[in-house]
């Protein structure tokens, strides 16, 4: 009996010392955007959206029911580059069909690249605020976190948020394509 009764205290303390590890391992949303150190573990959760696996994402898009939307960051040019240098983009590759809306992850948005993902994503529902849409730039980035969460601000009811990326689709091995970003009005 008290082999028995040792044996489950100690698989008890097992047990809790596993979900202590666990639980630390896991990241709280914050109350409003993330605003530094974008390259970080996420939440698993975003209140008010849906967060898809690799595997949900993909019959979203295989069944064409959702606009897809990349927010990964564009390298600007580097201003100290020496005259008749060139500059070459680095190229994106994304899900196939997606717009690429860079910079408007950030938690801080100028008024102009604000009013830039305002008109991307219009264009993308269709001006239709229960068009899904579902956002995403690579795994461990806050900035889809982020527009995900101001899509929601703006009273689009079916947002969803694809944690994994395209670091996640191209471990599926599924397809990717090389894009440019949706034209700014300043371009």
């Amino acid at each position: 009996m008290i082999v028995r009764l040792t044996a489950i205290v100690l698989a008890a303390a097992l047990l809790l010392i596993a979900v202590a590890a666990w639980a630390d391992d896991l990241v709280a949303e914050p109350p409003g955007y993330r605003t530094e150190n974008y390259r970080a573990p996420v939440p698993t959760t975003l209140n008010g959206a849906r967060v898809l696996s690799t595997s949900e994402t993909e019959a979203i898009w295989r069944t064409k029911s959702a606009a897809f939307i990349d927010v990964l960051p564009r390298p600007p040019k580097p201003k100290s580059l020496p005259v008749g240098t060139v500059w070459r983009e680095q190229p994106r590759l994304d899900i196939p069909g997606s717009i690429w809306l860079p910079d408007t992850g950030y938690g801080v948005l100028a008024a102009a690249t604000e009013d830039y993902l305002k008109r991307g994503l219009a264009q993308a529902s269709g001006g239709d605020l229960g068009r899904m849409l579902v956002f995403y730039c690579l795994e461990d980035c806050w900035m889809s976190w982020n527009a995900a969460k101001r899509a929601l601000t703006y009273g689009y009811r079916a947002v969803a948020w694809y944690p994994d990326g395209t670091d996640g689709w191209a471990r599926a091995d599924l397809p990717l394509q090389q894009t440019q970003p949706e034209p700014r009005p300043e371009e």
